[in-house]
């Protein structure tokens, strides 16, 4: 029976392996699993698993609204080749390693997709033969392929339930906090978090632990406000809690200074990959001009990156910038050209299914960029669209390559006489510091990661989230074998791990009584105040949207100087009720997350992301000291960050980018 609101039941459970989220990444380890632990259960070990989801699967996840098109499918493509477009797109900086490996598995699990039920587009000829047959699918892009995918999600969640069985499913927890072991604070030993729909607080202890519970969105105040306030490009409950809680544990961050700033539709945040790629529109400046090409002469202050064949995205927006900068926005979507090009050879029916797949695009993956369209008169056929670049975002998903720095494979890159201090009898392939026994495991031992959370490999999207929860999957039920007589035990205790948590709910009750009014009392605050706080000192003093992106050493001081106060003021945050914990505790991890997001900025002496962000103190690229990865750790007992560098190596030959 569920407790009180003050004083929840408390419930304790034992497995040996833990899922914490229910994306795409969480839905790839939930469908792969169960192989090897029917392997591990003919060698005598039967592993017990559980996955836990603050929301709901179905809808979980960045995919929950759908897509009108998968991002990374390689079919007749070269990993090599897949490896060298990730790097190129994030300046140079990626490993190799975790790019290369996902390459050569992420066509597997589009073919499961589409035998799940997905429809995938065919070219003509290829209508009712899938991928794995040889259908050639409709690309928008080298690596995307267009797909009818409003419900995505609901597919490839209802393969993972049916592979893991919903008696190891346990949805609307949010887990808040990892635990470290007792004996060994550089092992994972359990998680804690709590009920969103009743008054239970759920403890667990493991051996293994897959955290992907996704990026970090809100952060950064959003450019819709007043009515449109928390219109978002990325979904409003990636809240940070996989890097905050990596963090906390004591695991090393990777490229936490990377963050994503798409150009999107105005104010619907609607996509624009299928209109620059599939209907080859063009953006254009107020005037008409194409400023990719008008502009194409600030790419030469970013050599090698500014000569690939495809710019870096930073680097388009780079190119937009200057046009906003310089007086000639709006910047617009030339649809009207675009589709009147495309219909010039086009029958009237042709024509008309042209028309409906340009709202189709929306409508799989956006409605609200369509509900902007009908609000104001827009028919894409006849008028252009605003564009215009949106607020930052961190994730490791995307066109962005923050999060964990994790073990890679072991059969990937040239030989070094170097080995990582923990790798014992694995083949020294990759360098030093690159991999430590376990695919996706963090520096934390039991501690995996996946998606979002594996930092330096962009360009996952949603099938390679998936492929590497799948990779991480097979590398727990591995370390469960072989740490099979280990006994996890907490660091900490179970009662002061609640109260930790129910701290907000105390602040409201012993305090709620101080006034009349109950948002407005001098002993707390509530989640969506300090939420507007942090938003406006991230976006005022850390290179938001106020500020066109721009920030030096000087105002990242004025930030943390404001993120200290606010660290203390957010131990007065308020819960009323279970909404508003859930909310306080997203605000605690997105606070963790801001604060390493701005001193590996802080650190970087140099602005390697042109158009996502720009030190004006070093306002260029510096290959000589900079082209190297940021790192962090941080110590949760004296709540301070230790940054440093990594060196970067290349695995796959980068020269053939620049040809």
């Amino acid at each position: 029976m569920a407790g009180e609101f003050g004083n929840p039941e408390i419930v304790e459970e034992e497995v040996d392996i833990l899922i914490i989220g229910g994306g795409m990444g969480a839905c790839g380890a939930a469908y792969e699993i169960g192989p090897w632990l029917d392997q591990a259960k003919k060698q005598g070990y039967d592993l017990k698993v559980k996955l836990v989801d603050k929301a709901a699967m179905d809808r979980s996840g960045a995919v929950a609204q759908g897509l009108s098109a998968i991002n990374t499918y390689l079919g007749e493509n070269d990993p090599a080749d897949y490896a060298r477009m990730v790097s190129n797109d994030l300046m140079g900086i990626t490993r190799d390693d975790l790019a290369y490996d996902l390459g050569r598995h992420v066509d597997d699990s589009v073919h499961l997709f589409e035998e799940w039920g997905l429809p995938i587009w065919k070219q003509p000829g290829d209508e009712g033969k899938n991928l794995v047959d040889g259908g050639k699918p409709v690309r928008s892009g080298k690596w995307q392929i267009m797909i009818n995918g409003e419900s995505y999600k609901w597919i490839v969640a209802e393969a993972a339930k049916k592979a893991l069985g919903t008696d190891r499913i346990q949805e609307r927890v949010f887990i808040v906090k990892l635990v470290n072991d007792k004996t060994d604070k550089n092992r994972i030993a359990g998680a804690i978090g709590f009920s969103v729909r009743e008054h239970k607080v759920f403890v667990y202890k493991f051996k293994a632990c897959l955290l992907v519970a996704g990026g970090c969105v809100n952060i950064f105040r959003p450019r819709s406000v007043g009515e449109g306030t928390g219109r978002a490009w990325y979904p409003v409950w990636n809240a940070g809690s996989t890097y905050a809680m990596a963090a906390e544990a004591g695991a090393e961050l990777t490229m936490m200074e990377n963050r994503f700033v798409p150009a999107r539709f105005k104010d619907g945040y609607g996509p624009v990959g299928a209109w620059f790629l599939l209907f080859k529109a063009k953006a254009t400046n107020a005037f008409g001009e194409v400023y990719m090409d008008t502009n194409k002469e600030l790419l030469n202050d970013y050599p090698p990156y500014g000569q690939a064949a495809v710019p870096a995205s930073c680097l388009r927006n780079h190119l937009m910038m200057k046009e906003m900068r310089e007086g000639r926005g709006p910047i617009y979507m030339d649809t009207v050209s675009a589709l009147g090009k495309l219909a010039e050879t086009m029958t009237p029916k042709e024509i008309k299914h042209l028309e409906a797949e340009a709202w189709e695009d929306f409508l799989d993956m956006c409605i609200g960029q369509a509900g902007v369209w009908a609000g104001e008169n827009i028919e894409p056929e006849k008028k252009n669209s605003e564009l215009m670049p949106t607020e930052p975002y961190l994730l490791g998903s995307h066109s962005g390559c923050c999060g964990i720095w994790v073990s890679g494979p072991t059969d990937i890159g040239a030989p070094t006489s170097e080995d990582h201090a923990d790798a014992g009898k694995i083949p020294s392939h990759l360098p030093s510091g690159w991999n430590w026994g376990y695919r996706s495991m963090t520096t934390i031992k039991g501690l995996f990661t996946a998606a979002d959370g594996v930092g330096a490999s962009g360009h996952k999207f949603s099938s390679g989230s998936h492929a590497e929860g799948r990779l991480a999957a097979k590398a727990m039920v591995k370390f469960c074998m072989d740490h099979k007589d280990h006994k996890p035990e907490l660091a900490d205790s179970v009662a002061d791990l609640v109260d930790a948590i129910y701290r907000p709910v105390r602040n409201f009750l012993e305090n709620k009584d101080y006034s009349t009014a109950i948002d407005v009392n001098p002993h707390y605050i509530t989640p969506k105040m300090l939420q507007f706080r942090l938003q406006k000192l991230m976006d005022e003093y850390v290179a938001g949207v106020s500020t066109m992106y721009q920030t030096n050493a000087k105002m990242l001081e004025v930030a943390d100087m404001k993120l200290e106060m606010l660290k203390e003021d957010a131990l007065k945050m308020r819960a009323k009720d279970l909404h508003e914990l859930l909310r306080a505790w997203e605000n605690y991890h997105r606070i963790l997350t801001a604060e390493a997001h701005m001193k590996h900025i802080q650190f970087r002496e140099e602005s390697r992301y042109p158009g996502f962000y720009y030190r004006m103190d070093y306002n260029f690229v510096d290959e000589k000291n900079w082209k190297c990865f940021v790192n962090s750790v941080y110590d949760k007992e004296s709540k301070t960050w230790n940054c440093f560098k990594r060196a970067h190596v290349d695995i796959v030959d980068k020269a053939k980018l620049f040809k």
